[in-house]
């Protein structure tokens, strides 16, 4: 059994315009030891799908089923989550400095985490502890520095603070929703490295949220793509970065730097579309470049397609199985298929 199963996970928020229908059908698992990749443009239902799991949407009408270690998350009451955040799963937010709290030395605050779930634990033996993480993740001088405010770290340490708490219980899953976002390209290859190292030491799966293919190149081992609320593309990495099928994967990576190819990167025309009233059938047809009469009526399921290096490799795409990759010439078939459709 896999660590967490996610089975049709719907999330939606009522409001005075309307239902923002966050998160549609949304279903993946993720193993212990594996880092799973979930990306997407802003609004496309990403960290909704695992706030939700934590029982942080208050508000939100939720159907489905999140089964941690056979224990379904969404059934649990408010008691029970509140023992599961921080010891058994743990979550990295974007923004260091507005989770930490700003009147309080960092190391009371990762103290008072370790308090908090372990009470048999001293304040002397708890402040050991948070100068031993500090350390852990790559922080200076340690024993002054747990004794700072969060105002003294630059984000990229404050950032190193939130890893700290994040694995300070050696909780099972660590979910890092966006965790380089504002830091410099530098100080983000850091960052991944150190959690790709502490998974590695302390055998956690991870979750990594991010709306840039480059960022999870080198850290995930399965990717699955989100659009308008829905699964649009799932499969193992080497498959998504060569091997991808959904005209979206195919956008997000197009738009990402790479040196080899010289010329002006490919935007994706549009925008994203409303959650209130998202588009009937694919989501994602009113910008795509290979949209067929099908994808305007018919919403295609989140089928397997013809990748023989990876069975699991699935689309939720109208588009012949067999077209797979990125470049110019699985384009122009793309395009001769789009078009013999609508003859």
């Amino acid at each position: 059994m896999s660590l967490l199963e996610v089975t049709g996970l719907r999330v939606s928020f009522p409001t005075s315009d309307g239902i923002v229908q966050a998160v549609r059908g949304v279903s993946f698992t993720v193993d212990r030891g594996r880092t799973l990749g979930i990306v997407g443009e802003s609004g496309s239902g990403k960290s909704v799908s695992t706030q939700t799991l934590m029982g942080l949407t208050a508000g939100a009408d939720i159907s489905g089923r999140a089964l941690f270690d056979g224990a379904d998350l969404l059934a649990m009451d408010d008691e029970r989550l509140r023992r599961l955040r921080g010891a058994e799963i743990s979550m990295i937010f974007q923004d260091p400095l507005s989770s930490l709290h700003p009147l309080y030395r960092v190391g009371w605050q990762i103290g008072e985490l370790i308090r908090v779930h372990e009470p048999e634990v001293s304040k002397a033996a708890a402040r050991k502890r948070s100068i031993e993480l500090l350390g852990l993740v790559g922080i200076p001088q340690p024993d002054r520095r747990v004794d700072d405010y969060p105002h003294q770290f630059s984000g990229g340490m404050r950032q190193r603070v939130m890893i700290a708490m994040g694995v300070a219980l050696r909780p099972r899953l660590i979910i890092a929703d966006e965790p380089t976002t504002a830091l410099d390209a530098t100080v983000s290859a850091q960052i991944l490295d150190l959690l790709v190292r502490l998974q590695r030491e302390f055998e956690t799966a991870l979750i990594v949220i991010t709306h840039d293919l480059g960022v999870i190149a080198d850290v995930a081992d399965d990717v699955f793509v989100m659009y308008a609320g829905r699964q649009v593309e799932r499969a193992a990495l080497r498959s998504t970065y060569y091997r991808s099928h959904h005209p979206y994967t195919v956008g997000l990576l197009g738009s990402v730097p790479n040196a080899a190819v010289p010329g002006r990167l490919r935007q994706i025309p549009g925008a994203p579309p409303s959650l209130i009233h998202p588009p009937p059938a694919c989501p994602f047809h009113p910008r795509c470049r290979f949209v067929m009469p099908r994808c305007t009526t018919d919403e295609p399921p989140l089928d397997p397609v013809r990748d023989d290096a990876d069975p699991e490799h699935r689309s939720a795409c109208w588009l012949p199985g067999g077209l797979l990759g990125v470049g110019p010439e699985v384009d122009e078939a793309r395009t001769r298929a789009a078009q013999e459709s609508r003859e």
